[in-house]
């Protein structure tokens, strides 16, 4: 039986002028362990991707020029991704970068769209802040936009913190996100395990042992049923989860819409459950990841949690939840 497609991931990065974005995406395209990736940039401001160094890595780089993804050139992005998921092969995962002057709450919402995430799942919002400018002119932090890059995060980047001390800067970006969705880089080096991880991204064709993490620091776990789960009882367990978890999943079916697999996601404070294609038989209805920084990540806790969201035939579906 063939393996299901899935919607390609998509990755939104997003920051103001000079955070660090080109860098960011060089190292992803320049460290993408034989993922097909797709890059669009947008050319807005002073954009500079070199085409040398991303030959040969990068499946399509696409330019939108004249304007900003956020607004104007919307229209122009989602054409740009219709082109992108008729090739063939298909990318692994797609990277956006939006313009350091644009809000991305509205490209946010356009790709969160039913239609378009069936097809191509917004799966993280990466915002870089630089640490130096921010402590050099803590002011900008109060800039509007500045903001708003940062409440439409899951993970916030504070980059170039070999060059400032984040410590006080944390702090003030606390005000604005959980310091578990905020994370200490230099280079643009953002932990690849939390964005491109391929057990995230592809289907179990088998019972497995949780993935093993190349990132230090981090710990995952996976949990499986051969029962469907109750939705309320689930959404409930998650949110007890939601303060020690970085991100989450997989596949879920619950009693409420028999014989329909679900896609779930966790990521920063962001949870979505959308429908998923029939998925490869392996005897389990619900297939989660769920990943933590390392010593915050209670795996029996979190099963015995999982365990009470299950439903049987003779059981009726409540809304309790272990504690």
């Amino acid at each position: 039986m063939p393996a299901p497609i899935l919607p390609v991931p998509i990755l939104l990065v997003t920051g103001f002028l000079g955070a660090g974005k080109t860098t960011l995406i060089n190292h992803l395209l320049t460290h993408a362990a034989g993922r097909r990736l797709a890059a669009v940039v947008n050319d807005f401001g002073a954009i500079d991707i070199d085409a040398e160094l991303l030959g040969g890595v990068a499946d399509d780089i696409v330019s939108l020029k004249n304007g900003c993804i956020c607004c104007s050139l919307q229209g122009d992005l989602l054409q740009t991704l219709s082109k992108i998921l008729r090739r063939t092969p298909a990318p692994d995962a797609i990277v956006i970068e939006t313009s350091g002057i644009s809000d991305p709450a509205e490209i946010v919402r356009a790709l969160l769209d039913p239609v378009i995430w069936r097809e191509a799942a917004l799966d993280t919002v990466l915002c870089l802040a630089d640490a130096k400018h921010l402590t050099d002119d803590p002011a900008l932090l109060d800039d509007p936009i500045c903001r708003a890059q940062i409440k439409a995060a899951d993970f916030v980047a504070l980059n170039k913190t070999d060059l400032a001390d984040p410590a006080a800067m944390r702090e003030r970006l606390r005000s604005l996100k959980p310091d578990n969705a905020i994370f200490d880089i230099q280079h643009g080096q953002f932990p690849l395990d939390l964005l491109f991880d391929n057990a995230l991204h592809q289907p179990w064709p088998a019972p497995r042992a949780a993935p093993r993490f190349s990132t230090p620091g981090f710990e995952s776990t996976t949990w499986t049923s051969p029962v469907a789960l109750d939705l309320g009882r689930f959404q409930t367990v998650i949110g007890h989860m939601a303060g020690r978890l970085i991100r989450a999943k997989g596949f879920v079916q619950f009693a409420s819409h028999p014989g329909q697999p679900m896609l779930f996601q966790y990521v920063g404070e962001r949870a979505t459950i959308g429908p998923a294609p029939p998925q490869t038989a392996t005897g389990e209805m619900v297939r989660l990841v769920l990943i933590a920084r390392l010593g915050r990540l209670d795996a029996e806790r979190f099963a015995s949690r999982l365990v009470a969201c299950r439903v049987h035939p003779e059981q009726p579906r409540t809304h309790e939840v272990a504690r």
